[in-house]
């Protein structure tokens, strides 16, 4: 069962979301009104995906936000706001959030963004979308293969291959990263099928090779 919090100081807004979200047979919701009591309501139970609206009395989305990320530095967490992200959006991709949701989002929007999410991957804005900028990578004249100047390694992968370089086991890594085995096991997957690759040394070979380190 994926379990849902929903942090929102607008009861209709909550309940309306959590029926919605309620309609998934693997989906459970809990919802609470009160950013304050969050965190202590936390040392009870953990929750797979958090819904978090960005103004908040007392303590905002985003401070709630990087608290629980100190507690649960895995944690999925998807902004939920009827406001303008916009100005705030280079705040909340330093903060790592996991994505964006509008309160007008339908139903389907809701579902799509939280399955989204639990895959790593986010649905974007078109406003948003617009102030991305590629990102290319550097080669060196002497390089004699086709350079991957499509591929980027996310912060997560760059770290693991790090650690790969420096020896480490998956279990250690997955300590060192505070990160359970199985997620260091499921981004090296990713990152084989990046770049091409089939062992995890040659992984990092053709990141360096690349500059993707």
């Amino acid at each position: 069962m994926i379990e849902v919090l929903i942090v929102d100081d607008h009861p209709a807004v909550s309940e309306g979301t959590k029926v919605i979200i309620n309609q998934q047979q693997d989906m459970n919701v809990t919802v609470l009104t009160n950013s304050i009591e969050v965190m202590e309501h936390l040392e009870q139970t953990t929750y797979h995906v958090y819904l978090i609206d960005l103004y908040m009395p007392e303590l905002n989305g985003l401070d709630l936000m990087k608290m629980i990320r100190e507690k649960e530095p895995e944690s999925i967490i998807l902004i939920y706001t009827g406001f303008d992200i916009e100005i705030h959006y280079n705040l909340l991709m330093e903060a790592k959030v996991s994505g964006f949701l509008s309160k007008t989002a339908t139903g389907d929007q809701i579902i799509t963004a939280i399955r989204c999410a639990l895959r790593e991957e986010v649905v974007v804005p078109l406003c948003l979308l617009r102030q991305l900028r590629r990102i290319e990578v550097p080669t060196s004249v002497q390089d004699q293969e086709t350079p991957l100047v499509n591929i980027r390694l996310t912060e997560k992968e760059q770290a693991i291959l790090r650690e790969i370089e420096k020896g480490y086991t998956n279990k250690i890594i997955a300590r060192n990263l505070i990160m359970s085995q199985r997620t260091v096991e499921h981004q090296l997957t990713k990152i084989f099928s990046k770049l091409g690759v089939e062992s995890r040394m040659e992984a990092v070979q053709k990141a360096q090779e690349h500059q993707l380190l």
